[in-house]
């Protein structure tokens, strides 16, 4: 993929992870953030970017779309705004809310001995998951049908 290609998924990247950042602070002000439900919107959040940049990539290639490249925008997305989500959450539950890690594992009941490295890994895997698992949902959306219509 070249360098003037990548400039969309760049930019939808950095709009998903402001979206993410933006829904995980507002959870915080009612102090929301450490229950494991509300992840769920994230969800609704990375699929509504995800879509947008592959109806965006399809306007702009018309008749040149192809369903490789497609997915390799919607990857790249997902991936980049992952990655900076995950930074972010970092930093979060390291300098400005110590406290947070503790609080996000208490909900569940047992002694976890878990640290903040498997905590950003599983929240890592967990984005990744979801670009892949709507990036090939919204390629079936998106390709050529190729059924012939049925004639009476």
């Amino acid at each position: 993929m070249r360098m003037k290609n990548l400039i969309l998924p760049i930019r939808f990247a950095v709009g998903i992870c402001v979206c993410l950042i933006f829904y995980f602070l507002t959870l915080s002000i009612f102090n929301l953030h450490t229950k494991p439900i509300f992840s769920l919107f994230n969800f609704v959040i990375t699929a509504f970017g995800l879509f947008e940049v592959v109806r965006v990539y399809k306007e702009q290639n018309g008749p040149d779309f192809s369903f490789l490249n497609a997915f390799s925008v919607s990857l790249i997305t997902g991936f980049i705004s992952t990655i900076m989500f995950t930074f972010f959450f970092l930093f979060y539950a390291t300098e400005i809310s110590p406290m947070f890690l503790n609080n996000l594992l208490s909900v569940f009941k047992g002694d976890y001995n878990v640290g903040i490295g498997i905590v950003c890994f599983v929240v890592a895997v967990m984005g990744f998951a979801t670009t892949i698992v709507l990036s090939l949902a919204f390629m079936q959306l998106f390709k050529k049908s190729y059924n012939i219509p049925a004639y009476q």
